[in-house]
């Protein structure tokens, strides 16, 4: 059986660059919403991304004012991070600060700045997501 990972492991994790997968509830009888999305945290603070403002994503989330998040290993041994959070803040528009905070943790720093300039340039939005609670695995220590 997998254990779960103790919280200054979880945060590390959800800390890493990874793709993150956003889940929020759909309001019109269609199944949840689930999108890849680049994300920033750092441990003991606030999730966030940021999405185009216009969008579906964008209405549902702020209806529901909840997500669903996980961030994973995709060979094994598996371990993943999953995050229930409320919708804390959102920042519309983003500030260059913000988005290059998302964008260096994917991008090499030298594209860092012509990536955020040529976001700016979209009407985006930022959330923050305050983690409520928290799912983990690690089934590379299945028999801890």
């Amino acid at each position: 059986m997998p254990r779960s990972l103790t919280e200054p492991e979880r945060q590390a994790f959800l800390a890493e660059p990874r793709l993150g997968v956003l889940s929020v509830a759909a309001d019109d009888g269609r199944p949840p919403t689930i999108v890849p999305v680049w994300h920033h945290y750092e441990p003991g603070g606030d999730l966030s991304f940021y999405s185009h403002a216009r969008g579906r994503k964008t209405g549902l989330i702020e209806r529901a004012g909840a997500v669903s998040f996980v961030v994973k290993d995709d060979a094994p041994p598996y371990k993943y991070v999953a995050v229930e959070g409320s919708l804390v803040r959102t920042d519309r528009p983003p500030s260059a600060d913000q988005l290059a905070a998302i964008a260096r943790r994917y991008l090499p720093e030298d594209q860092v700045q012509g990536y955020v300039a040529a976001e700016l340039e979209n009407d985006l939005v930022v959330y923050a997501i305050r983690p409520d609670r928290w799912l983990s695995a690690d089934f590379g220590d299945e028999d801890a």
